[in-house]
């Protein structure tokens, strides 16, 4: 019997969303649209040129692995979490976090280091798009200590966050679990988490994919492009078949373009009023599991992500309350 439906591991880290212009993000040397790693004394100067703008600012436990077994969670999985947060305040906040969510994580994690839980500054403009900057703390120093062999075991899959390459344990920890899972027969899944990370860590994200690739690949078009060194979307969807026996690229407005190992699918999104796009992949991911997870097809876990993603950005912040995953599920059900 497995115990858990999911076992994911990636960054721990406290995200604060606030709303700037693109004027701001010119003044203040910040690259739209991607994540960017900095230091503690960087973030801590945009955070200091920003506070005016703090009184709007909100807070959560993220990490873009952490968004997407959350959601998983909220949707009905069974879920257990590996990541690293330092003895602090922050650090409480986000075991505090998962726990209300319903996520299992080691014991070890309440044996915290001293040091500093990672922290995610997310700017978001008009035009919905995020840029981040990401102090990592003491989750760039997340192993293969933070691994719990027994709860992977008694895993139907597993998730890695693609962001762990731009750490050398990070990525190790990635590696091995990645190991663990195909010689237990868990199935593997992985994202490629941002295109910054992909122009960057080309070859460390294949190394994490393995030479045999992954059971599902989670990416956008953009990701998808850089990853393959192509322009097509087409010949990128035939590229991916080569690391994954299935994937997913996420289309934004335009849905998201499907292989389940033997045919392709194009779902459709919701069209909404995008106010922040922070989060809609991590929330697709956990959609899209949570489905298959539960006997959907490739094409009806598609529509069910694709409608989870548009609700995540039409409203603030990168993950929907608990009773919104209900919501949508009954939507499903009706439809």
């Amino acid at each position: 019997m497995h115990q858990y439906d999911l076992y994911g591991i990636g960054a721990a880290l406290l995200d604060t969303e606030i709303e700037v212009t693109d004027s701001d993000l010119q003044t203040l040397g910040v690259d739209k649209g991607v994540m960017t790693l900095v230091d503690d004394s960087r973030q801590q100067q945009l955070v200091d040129d920003l506070r005016d703008h703090l009184v709007t600012a909100s807070h959560a436990c993220g990490g873009s692995g952490a968004n997407t077994i959350i959601a998983a969670s909220y949707f009905g999985l069974d879920t257990f979490y590996s990541c690293k947060v330092a003895d602090d305040d922050n650090g409480d906040f986000y075991r505090d976090n998962l726990a209300a969510a319903g996520v299992d994580y080691p014991k070890a994690l309440h044996n915290a280091e001293s040091g500093t839980t990672g922290k995610c500054l997310v700017l978001i403009t008009p035009d919905a798009e995020r840029s981040m900057n990401t102090f990592l703390g003491i989750s760039a120093e997340l192993s293969v200590n933070e691994l719990d062999s027994e709860a992977l075991e008694q895993s139907r899959w597993t998730y890695i966050e693609g962001y762990l390459v731009s750490s050398p344990t990070g990525r190790a920890a990635a590696i091995e679990l990645r190991q663990q899972a195909e010689a237990r027969g868990v199935k593997t899944a992985l994202s490629l988490s941002d295109p910054m990370m992909v122009q960057l860590f080309h070859d460390g994200l294949k190394e994490m994919i393995g030479n045999n690739g992954v059971d599902l690949l989670f990416c956008n078009r953009d990701e998808a492009l850089k990853f393959c060194q192509t322009d097509s979307l087409e010949q990128a969807a035939q590229t991916l078949r080569d690391h994954s026996r299935a994937f997913a690229i996420t289309l934004g407005a335009d849905g998201a373009l499907l292989w389940d190992g033997e045919q392709e699918h194009r779902v459709t999104s919701p069209k909404v009023k995008a106010i922040d796009t922070n989060g809609a992949g991590d929330m697709f991911a956990g959609a899209f599991l949570y489905g298959i997870n539960r006997g959907m097809g490739f094409a009806e876990a598609g529509e069910l992500a694709c409608r989870a993603a548009a609700q995540v950005v039409s409203q603030y912040g990168p993950r929907l309350r608990a009773e919104q995953h209900r919501e949508l599920l009954e939507q499903a059900v009706n439809i």
